[in-house]
């Protein structure tokens, strides 16, 4: 399935559309926004003029059915990702859905088998594995930075947002019916999927989950362990209601170790007994940009592969899946 251009329809055009995600499509060599849809068709239509794509709609299968629309971008909460997912792979068109692909590993499933069926790609929102940073760290595992392998370590906690303390205005993604679980759900996801992408497919992962804070009924702490099919070991915590905010991961090797965070941009720390090194890296303005340019190579006459595909995100939902539900 080859373009000359890629001509986009974004499903849910909400906030992670705005700047993450939405204006990266128009910036793209051999790609174009063409045209969105919201289910209030006066948000659809201010998106619309905002971004200065020509056509918005308040129905998903007018887009999808567009024969002006290539590929279809779901951008909506996880609860949805599946029977969008679907319809855009039976209209012939390929997908690139937001993360978490869904809301359990089955569903998953039935989004890989639809679209192989129907013989489009399915890839996955989770642009940290073509972010320059994490190609960064990579390129050190690759190159024995650290030796061999050891283990890797995640510690993730925050204070509570102060938009979880009222029940009734509680946000979709500590929502599991819409989300899939809680803020472990939607967070560690990238970094279990970051963890993926650098070092392998987890093979075995278990763990426990609590809502210790009670705000909401999805868990709000989570400690897992897990070991790569290549033997390296690992394990993570992660809590969403203490008294400070900690984002850290370290990879241990036989040789040194890689410091570095998920979500902020600390400078990636390389420690060896010769010293420590670091790397810097600016945020990009667009953080979705460096992925959908591999997505739009791959489905032009480019010669790319997208690192995120259905297939590797199913297996974060696994592991997830594993660890805390």
């Amino acid at each position: 399935m080859k373009f000359e251009k890629v001509r986009w329809g974004i499903i849910g055009c909400g906030d992670v559309t705005e700047v993450k995600s939405g204006p990266a499509f128009q910036k793209i060599r051999h790609s174009e926004l063409v045209a969105v849809m919201r289910r209030t068709s006066k948000l659809a239509k201010d998106y619309a003029e905002r971004h200065h794509v020509p056509k918005w709609y308040e129905d998903a299968d007018a887009l999808i059915n567009d024969p002006d629309v290539d590929a279809v971008y779901i951008a909506t909460p996880p609860s949805s990702h599946k029977d969008y997912a679907i319809k855009v792979a039976k209209a012939g068109k390929p997908v690139y859905v937001e993360k978490p692909m869904a809301l359990n590993f089955a569903e998953c499933n039935e989004m890989i088998a639809a679209c192989k069926a129907a013989g489009v790609p399915l890839y996955v929102a989770y642009y940290r594995r073509a972010l320059p940073r994490f190609v960064k760290i990579k390129e050190l595992l690759e190159t024995k930075a650290i030796g061999d392998v050891r283990f890797v370590s995640t510690t993730q906690y925050q204070k509570v947002s102060e938009n979880v303390k009222d029940s009734q205005t509680l946000p979709w993604r500590v929502q599991p019916e819409l989300s899939g679980g809680g803020l472990f759900f939607d967070l560690a996801s990238h970094t279990l999927d970051l963890l993926d992408f650098l070092l392998g497919p987890i093979k075995e992962a278990q763990g426990f989950s609590s809502n210790q804070a009670g705000y909401y009924r999805a868990e709000d702490i989570v400690t897992g362990t897990y070991r790569f099919e290549s033997g390296v070991h690992g394990v993570g915590n992660w809590c969403f209601s203490a008294f400070e905010d900690v984002d850290v991961n370290e990879i241990v090797g036989s040789k040194g170790k890689i410091t570095f965070s998920t979500f902020g941009n600390e400078p990636i720390m390389l420690t060896t007994s010769s010293g420590t090194e670091q790397w810097s890296f600016d945020p990009p303005m667009h953080v979705h940009q460096y992925l959908v340019e591999t997505i739009v190579a791959e489905l032009t006459v480019e010669s790319s592969q997208c690192p995120s595909t259905g297939v590797t995100g199913a297996r974060t939902n696994w592991v997830m899946g594993e660890i805390a539900y």
